[in-house]
């Protein structure tokens, strides 16, 4: 364990934790202790920690060239570019340097695509329990009060409607403000909540009748984390705007905003920038984290594995009164208990297992996806003990 230092911004309830080395699944701290990682740094570490070809291909490019701004051709971001667009059916590229900044990018496309249409002061249908990041345009999109708290007055723009809920969104079809829905395919901050089946498919037909676009928050979801490349591919729909990050650069930041037909056309030079991103050492990074994910066929991985781990938690839990739902997609997995759990977040690393819990009352599970099977039988026993002795407080 150590002691936080006072020269760090107080911005973080952090655990009395430091982590000096990691291999796979598996982090160690600066006593030699070892700790099993079911969260992969938030979902980022998807191929575990101090993956070989990953640290490779940054030592490589870090050997050859770091950074030259976007003033120039980047041979690394066209690649990227070029690989992600085959995987999504998506048309056109901007790289960030984080979730927060690929979310900033959509919600301009959606305002500059609303006053390109007439409209000016364009509103984005958004969703209850959402979250989008912590920059002020997206906090002001992100459905939860507390992120509010302390920084009013919130961006405009915003009309909130419950999630998995399209009669609420039908309800707003003739409001001449509207541009766009934002929405995560599967509500991650806010409960690891999965839609109904049909509800991406129904949303993308009431944009397409009302000429609005279908923004998906992939940030947390894609690059493989709920058993496809992109969560909306379950439901067999092509969004207008997607954003990414998380695990597209397994640890190395790294964001972006992909864009389709009318969507993919909004933006002209001068219309938005970055200095860092898409630089080449985190494009190759992203392009050597698409390639294994690929040559080591981890979707399908994840998606039948994901399935039985939610079904061996059902298996163990199903008697346990104060559970109230064991669901997810993939290796993204949410057991929600009637009574706050935020203290099973120190039980769990008590046994050298790292968890997280979301919304207050429900342990959220992002395991990378290189965890061994034996691995998955010591995260599920240790969670299934930690649930089952754990009292309302």
């Amino acid at each position: 364990m150590t002691t936080p230092s006072e020269a760090i911004m107080n911005t973080y309830s952090r655990l009395p934790v430091m982590f000096v080395s990691g291999s796979g699944a598996v982090l160690k701290d600066n006593h030699n202790n070892e700790y099993l990682d079911a969260v992969s740094g938030i979902a980022v570490c998807s191929l575990g920690h101090a993956h070989p070809a990953i640290a490779e291909a940054i030592c490589n490019q870090a050997n050859q060239l770091i950074h030259t701004s976007n003033l120039y051709q980047v041979e690394k971001q066209m690649q990227l570019a070029e690989k992600l667009i085959a995987l999504s059916n998506m048309d056109r590229v901007f790289f960030s340097n984080s979730g927060a900044e690929a979310n900033e990018a959509a919600l301009k496309i959606a305002r500059k695509f609303g006053h390109q249409k007439g409209i000016e002061r364009a509103k984005v249908i958004v969703m209850e329990n959402s979250f989008h990041g912590r920059t002020l345009a997206t906090l002001s999109a992100t459905g939860n009060e507390k992120v509010h708290d302390g920084f009013y007055p919130l961006v405009e723009g915003f009309v909130r409607v419950p999630y998995d809920n399209v009669g609420a969104i039908e309800a707003l079809s003739n409001d001449p403000d509207i541009v766009a829905i934002l929405v995560e395919p599967v509500q991650g901050e806010g409960g690891v909540h999965v839609p109904k089946d049909g509800y991406l498919k129904a949303l993308k037909t009431l944009c397409e009748q009302n000429d609005w676009l279908l923004m998906l928050d992939e940030i947390q979801t894609g690059i493989g984390r709920t058993g496809k490349w992109f969560a909306h591919q379950h439901e067999g729909i092509v969004p207008d705007v997607m954003t990414l990050a998380k695990a597209l650069g397994n640890g190395m930041p790294i964001g972006a905003c992909l864009a389709k037909g009318k969507a993919a056309e909004v933006f002209a030079p001068g219309n938005h920038g970055t200095t860092f991103g898409g630089n080449p050492l985190a494009c190759a990074t992203g392009i050597a984290t698409l390639h294994i994910m690929e040559t080591h066929n981890f979707i399908e991985h994840v998606n039948t594995k994901g399935q039985m781990i939610v079904e061996r938690f059902k298996e163990a839990l199903k008697d346990i009164a104060h559970v109230v739902d064991i669901r997810g997609k993939g290796f993204m997995i949410g057991i929600q208990l009637d009574h706050p759990c935020g203290d099973l977040v120190q039980k769990a690393l008590e046994q050298n297992l790292l968890i997280n819990v979301t919304r207050g009352d429900t342990i959220r599970l992002l395991p990378p996806f290189v965890i061994q099977n034996q691995q998955i039988d010591e995260m599920i026993e240790k969670v299934v003990n930690l649930v089952k002795n754990h009292q309302a407080q």
